[in-house]
């Protein structure tokens, strides 16, 4: 999309940098916080629509405060300066170009920390070729299962559709960084892959996992979340408006036992804020060079 001009497309964002905040995180999962935290920065605007959205004020109504790519490379520096483990990029895509220059900006002011892309999974594979070599961790979420749910709850283009879309992007991000790798508990390099467990399985959580496992590798770090919550405009789905059941969870956890997931993360489905557990790896030792 060319926002040179007064075309914003499905993000409605111009050619400018949009951030709605940087700031020291620890609610990421342990590898990406370890000890200093992840240094996120949330930009506004996002490739999807979730009816359930947490960052709903950033994402669908693109609050945020414009910054130059200049000004964002030194806001990196800052966040390097605090201690931080990484440069956590939140719904970076619809804003790639000013951030790739924020990011030379950066780099050349002395950025060493790993990279992380977060992203809702929705991606091109065009555009993550260009990130080749730029990103150390990819933290895609695959959200669903079907396309009727990704259109349901993320307005999801019924072409190209989310499921196979979804997959292409996971398997680049794989082939670009491969397993996940840690030095001292910090993550410096592969993949994590995320899904939310939503209520009453309206995600098709069995056939998300299923289609990492066979598609992608079910020696993957996996992020199996709980922390949902009927945020945003979930209260317009019946089907959507309260928290997951425990039985809901261990269902979940279940599948991903099945299909042969064997690193990553549960939740703690009593907290809000999802409480990670200790993780599952279960063949080898995590950690890794």
């Amino acid at each position: 999309m060319d926002r040179s001009g007064s075309d914003r497309g499905f993000c409605d964002l111009g050619s400018n940098l949009l951030v709605a905040r940087t700031l020291l995180h620890r609610g990421e999962e342990p590898p990406l916080t370890a000890e200093g935290g992840s240094g996120a920065v949330f930009f506004s605007g996002c490739t999807l629509r979730c009816v359930f959205c947490q960052n709903y004020q950033i994402s669908h109504r693109r609050r945020g405060r414009p910054l130059t790519p200049e000004a964002l490379g030194r806001e990196m520096l800052g966040l390097q300066s605090s201690g931080c483990e990484n440069i956590n990029l939140v719904t970076p895509t619809a804003q790639l170009p000013a951030v790739l220059d924020a990011l030379a900006v950066a780099r050349e002011g002395g950025l060493r920390v790993p990279l992380v892309y977060n992203t809702g999974g929705y991606e091109s594979v065009e555009v993550l070729r260009i990130l080749d070599g730029v990103v150390d961790v990819y933290l895609p979420d695959f959200k669903y299962g079907t396309e009727e749910a990704a259109r349901r709850y993320s307005a999801v283009p019924e072409h190209p559709g989310y499921v196979e879309q979804c997959l292409k992007a996971i398997r680049e991000m794989h082939a670009q960084v491969g397993r996940l790798r840690m030095r001292r508990g910090a993550a410096i390099r592969g993949l994590i892959v995320r899904h939310l467990v939503l209520p009453g399985n309206a995600a098709r959580t069995d056939r998300v996992l299923k289609c990492l496992a066979e598609e992608i590798s079910p020696d993957i770090s996996l992020s199996l979340m709980a922390q949902y919550q009927p945020s945003a405009g979930a209260g317009d789905f019946p089907e959507l408006n309260r928290r997951i059941f425990r039985e809901e969870y261990d269902a979940a956890v279940e599948v991903a036992e099945h299909f042969g997931f064997h690193r990553g993360w549960f939740q703690d489905v009593d907290r809000v804020d999802g409480g990670f557990l200790p993780d599952f790896d279960r063949e080898e030792p995590f950690e890794g060079n």
